[in-house]
Order: C-alpha cells, then sequence, then structure tokens
C-alpha cells in the first residue's frame, strides 16, 4: 500500500521551482474566487438586478470582447517589459471591475465593469502564461502548463460547489454581493502573491532588422505557426467549449437527463482533469507531438460521436452513466492537447517575440469561447445532431492537418532519437 502511494505521489511531482509553484497556488486561489461568480452571473444580472436575459448576455460578452482586444497589445508589451508587473496590473483591474458589479445598478454601469475587468483578464492571462514560461526551462514547459490546467479546474470546481450552497441557503443580494466581493478579494490576493514571492525573470528584447522583424509582422510570416493556431481554434470549439456550452441544453432538452445529472457530468470532467493532468505529462512525453495531436483529435471525435446514443436511452441513470464517460473521453483529450499545445506555441517562439505568440495561443482560447457557443446554438436550433456529428469530421479534419505538417513542428522527442541515431556515425 506505501509502495502504490508512493507512485501515486511520485505522479504528481513536477519539479518545477518554488517560484513556479506558488505562482500557481495563488492562480487557484483566483480561479476559486472566479468560480464562486461563474455559474450565477446571469442568474445575478437577471433576477436579482432586473436585467433583461439578453442585456445580462451581453455584459457577459463585452468581457470576453474587451478580452480579447486586450490581448494582442499586452503581447506586444510583454516582449518589452516585466511579465510580473503587467500581471499585478491585470489582476488589480479585474479585483476593481469585479468588486463593482456587486453594486451595479443599471446597464451601462454593468458594462463599465466589464470593460475594466475584461482587459485586466486580458492582460493577466496572457502575462501569467509568459511569466511561468520565463521561469521554467524549456523541457519543463509541459509540466508547467498542466499545472496551471490543474490550478485552473480545481479553482473553479471549487469555488462553484461553494458558490452553489451559499445561493441555495440564500438566494439574496447580500449573497451575491459577498460573492463578487470576495472574487475580487482573490483577484488583488493573486496579485499581492505574485508581488511579494514571484522573481521577475527579464524580457529579452532585440534591435529590428530585415532578417529579424520584431512586431506582429514577424508573427504573421510565420505560417506553420499561424497554421498550428487555425487547426487549434477548431479543436477547442469542437473539443472545449461543445462539452462546456452545448452539451447541457442538448442533453436537457434531448435525453433523460435532468440539471442534477448535468452537474455530475461536470464534475466528473472537472475532477478527471483535476487527478489525470499532472501524470499525463509523463506519457505524452513518450509520445511525437503530432502523434499526441491525432490521439486528441481522435479523442474529441470519438466523445463527440458518443454523445448521440444518449438520445435513445430512456433511463436517467443509464443516459447520465454514458454522458460521465463521455466526460472521461473528453477530459482525456484535453489533458494530451493542453500538454502539446501550450509547450509547442513556446517553442515556437523567438525569444524576443514570445509574448506576442502567446497572446495568440491565449486569443485562441478567447475566440472560441466565442465561435463554439454561437456555431453550437445556431446548430442547435436547425439541426441538433449536427453538432456531434458534425463537430467530430471537424476534429479529425484539423488532426489530419496537423499530422500533415508535423515534420514542421519541433519536436523534443524527434529530436533526440535523431541525436540518438547519429551518436554511432560521429563515433
Amino acid at each position: 500500500m506505501n509502495r502504490r502511494a508512493s507512485q501515486l505521489i511520485a505522479g504528481w511531482r513536477t519539479g518545477l521551482s518554488r517560484p513556479v509553484l506558488i505562482l500557481q497556488a495563488g492562480n487557484a486561489l483566483n480561479y476559486f474566487g472566479y468560480g464562486l461568480i461563474l455559474p450565477f452571473e446571469i442568474i445575478y444580472l437577471h433576477q436579482i438586478r432586473g436585467f433583461s436575459t439578453s442585456t445580462a448576455g451581453l455584459v457577459l460578452a463585452a468581457i470576453m470582447g474587451t478580452a480579447a482586444i486586450a490581448t494582442p497589445p499586452t503581447g506586444a508589451l510583454l516582449d518589452r517589459y516585466s511579465a510580473k508587473a503587467i500581471l499585478v496590473a491585470g489582476s488589480l483591474a479585474s479585483a476593481l471591475g469585479y468588486a463593482g458589479f456587486a453594486y451595479v445598478d443599471s446597464p451601462w454601469q454593468a458594462f463599465a465593469c466589464s470593460i475594466v475587468s475584461g482587459a485586466g483578464i486580458g492582460a493577466a492571462g496572457t502575462a501569467l502564461r509568459t511569466l511561468a514560461i520565463r521561469l521554467v526551462k524549456p523541457e519543463q514547459r509541459a509540466a508547467s502548463f498542466a499545472l496551471q490546467r490543474v490550478a485552473g479546474n480545481f479553482g473553479i470546481g471549487a469555488g462553484a460547489t461553494v458558490a452553489g450552497f451559499i445561493v441555495a441557503f440564500a438566494q439574496r443580494l447580500s449573497s451575491f454581493q459577498a460573492l463578487y466581493f470576495f472574487d475580487a478579494i482573490t483577484y488583488a490576493g493573486f496579485a499581492l502573491i505574485v508581488l511579494a514571492a514571484v522573481p521577475s525573470p527579464r524580457a529579452e528584447t532585440v534591435t529590428a532588422t530585415a532578417a529579424n522583424g520584431t512586431g506582429f509582422r514577424a508573427v504573421a510570416r510565420d505560417r506553420l505557426f499561424l497554421t498550428v493556431i487555425a487547426a487549434n481554434v477548431v479543436l477547442v470549439v469542437v473539443g472545449h467549449t461543445f462539452f462546456s456550452n452545448i452539451l447541457p441544453p442538448f442533453a436537457k432538452s434531448h435525453t433523460p437527463v435532468g440539471p442534477a445529472a448535468i452537474g455530475i457530468i461536470f464534475l466528473v470532467n472537472t475532477s478527471f482533469v483535476v487527478i489525470a493532468q499532472i501524470p499525463a505529462v509523463r506519457v505524452v512525453a513518450r509520445m511525437r507531438r503530432t502523434h499526441a495531436f491525432a490521439a486528441a483529435s481522435a479523442l474529441f471525435a470519438v466523445s463527440l460521436l458518443a454523445v448521440l446514443p444518449a438520445t435513445l436511452i430512456h433511463s436517467e441513470l443509464a443516459a447520465t452513466s454514458l454522458l460521465a464517460g463521455v466526460a472521461i473521453v473528453f477530459a482525456i483529450g484535453e489533458c494530451v492537447h493542453t500538454i502539446v499545445l501550450g509547450p509547442l506555441v513556446a517553442d515556437m517562439a523567438p525569444a524576443h517575440l514570445l509574448g506576442r505568440y502567446l497572446s495568440l495561443y491565449g486569443l485562441t482560447f478567447t475566440i472560441s469561447l466565442a465561435l463554439g457557443p454561437a456555431i453550437g446554438g445556431l446548430l442547435l436550433q436547425t439541426s441538433p445532431d449536427a453538432v456531434w456529428w458534425g463537430g467530430a469530421l471537424a476534429a479529425v479534419l484539423a488532426g489530419a492537418v496537423l499530422l500533415r505538417i508535423g515534420g514542421g513542428i519541433p519536436d523534443p522527442l524527434r529530436e533526440a532519437q535523431s541525436r540518438l541515431a547519429s551518436a554511432p556515425d560521429a563515433a
């Protein structure tokens, strides 16, 4: 028993430095605060503040829209200035914006808070990824991205659970104000943790030459990188947002699964990610990146198609069990995809353009959060089953594109095998 426990603990060892562990612990605290409000934002704005549901939805869309607008300029700043300073500033801006949400009385106030908090999210998210990359060695990048994903899933899951009990106990204005206020405290607390306990590595700056650009034009000339980003927009839409945003309304309307069961399905997904994400780093490290992308694409395709049989089941328990299995397959695909994509972007980026490359990587998820619900919502209205078989087809095509260009992308395993193969000749 002790040996098994030791093996389990060993699987969770990341080898990351103390500042990185502190950074991600603060990130988990930050996501805990975000999880407190995430499930109840529209409920608060509509039922407590009296906004129409369409206005409430636009307020939330304004947050992500502002975050998307703020992300590329932040990438440019990160190639010149301290990622730590930008992370602290962005976190404090989000703290101010979300604290303001507790006291909004009219839509214009809510939109103002959305702009402030969204700008903070866009700046802080890009700065966090850049700071984490600059604090680790290249071979530790996969573990760093994995730990960041664990921090996010754990924080959101724990925060949403606590908030659910609070709202269930007292669904009144003061309860929601307390949630928003504590969310603001976690943003400010994260800023203080970074300020006090995380060092500030310097950004690498170079002088622009004809062969070595330093702006987004230099990034735009990297066609291979843009192809990877475009393919991954597809994978994030069908593999992340379809599960998060489209499965709940589809299951509620077309399967016997009820709201409580949908909550259990999400708990299964997030719990599996928290448990498996870091151990998965060692498994994926033994795969070539192209093969890992293909595996993630296949897992997404299988899980998307596996949703359809739930419409033929009449038992809620059986349908819930099937969709819980689907949630696990989705989670495995998410684990593999995250481990490969983040480090690949960092490896493809010239050191002096790291902030710009990572800003476009972050923009991938922001765009997907907008495209996924829009595309999925349209298909739900016109042809619900097409969400799943169409998404599966898109996942397979994206995986095929990544396989086709695979020889051109950096791959530590392939490079290591090449070095081993050339060693006898050198001898």
